[in-house]
């Protein structure tokens, strides 16, 4: 009864926004690296730190982990309405890391892993914002990975907070998963729930010992990363927004449905991680076979993003 009296206020809620958003212009105008063509909403999903902050208060989730959440939606729904600079995003980003560092006592690991993990979660936080960018992918893809940790926290004193993020999820899906999005994530949204979900795969994986459950992971991951590369190669600016992702080669170029493309993707990594969760239950995910399905994974999606480009530049080489 009390998920579902939470699911009914995080429709108000999110309604409410709507107003807000309407009145003061709080939209998403198309431009020519857009993958949507009408104005939109910006920042339905700041629903996901709103989910987090009823979590606190029921007393399902820490102050520090909250608070990590919280920064970085509140700088990045400024950036929403009001864009900044690179400096005040990036110190939000910096600080909820170290939030999560605390929260996890990460600052009692070897010296050396430190700057790593710091790397990892700072690339972790960008690719997830940057992978934002047609109906229904973020929410779809971030579903999976509550299903996937709720599965794995059956039973633990964190599986309330899993849920309340899942059920974030299915109001603003409900909005967003269709032809003609009602609203988008924005900044607010992506960037909250890629620390939200950065916090739990940091903590399974030491909680584990399994750095396997990066493949959890591993379909944004490596489109992000070989996304990176061919721009470099390319010698374009990684930090300007784009369109060389392959899910929107995918949706512009070749003119696949926003939610068929969103769904794609979301279903791979769901079949992935049964794969690991599989692997897992038999102890089979060595670091050996971890590498060898993520470099797999890569062939893989590699020639697809070939074949499609081929489609799309028939000179492509």
């Amino acid at each position: 009864m009390t998920y579902f009296i939470v699911l009914l206020l995080l429709f108000a809620l999110e309604l409410f926004y709507f107003k807000i958003a309407d009145r003061y212009t709080i939209i998403d105008k198309p431009n020519q690296r857009s993958s949507h063509t009408r104005i939109t909403l910006r920042g339905g999903g700041i629903i996901f730190p709103i989910a987090l902050l009823i979590a606190f208060f029921l007393g399902h989730v820490s102050a520090v982990f909250t608070g990590a959440v919280v920064l970085v939606a509140v700088v990045s729904f400024i950036d929403d309405v009001y864009p900044l600079s690179t400096l005040p995003r990036f110190l939000s980003h910096c600080i909820a890391c170290g939030l999560l560092f605390f929260e996890l006592q990460l600052f009692s690991q070897p010296l050396w892993l430190l700057p790593i993990l710091f790397v990892l979660l700072i690339g972790w936080i960008n690719a997830f914002n940057f992978m934002d960018g047609i109906n229904g992918i973020t929410v779809l893809y971030a579903l999976v990975s509550i299903v996937t940790f709720a599965y794995l926290y059956q039973g633990d004193e964190q599986f309330p907070v899993l849920v309340l993020l899942g059920l974030a999820c299915i109001v603003f899906g409900f909005f967003n998963v269709r032809k003609r999005a009602v609203t988008f994530a924005g900044d607010v949204g992506s960037i909250s729930m890629a620390v939200f979900l950065a916090y739990f795969m940091v903590q399974l994986i030491f909680e584990k010992g399994q750095i396997g459950y990066l493949l959890f992971f591993s379909v944004y991951g490596i489109d992000a990363i070989v996304t990176i590369l061919y721009r470099i190669k390319n010698k374009e600016n990684i930090l300007q927004a784009h369109r060389s992702h392959l899910y929107q080669y995918l949706a512009n170029e070749l003119g696949w449905s926003h939610v068929t493309v969103s769904v794609l993707y979301a279903l791979f990594q769901f079949v992935i991680n049964i794969v690991v969760l599989a692997l897992v239950a038999a102890e089979q995910l060595s670091v050996f076979v971890f590498l060898v399905i993520g470099m797999a994974l890569t062939g893989v999606y590699l020639g697809i993003r070939i074949k499609v480009l081929q489609r799309i530049k028939p000179n492509y080489a």
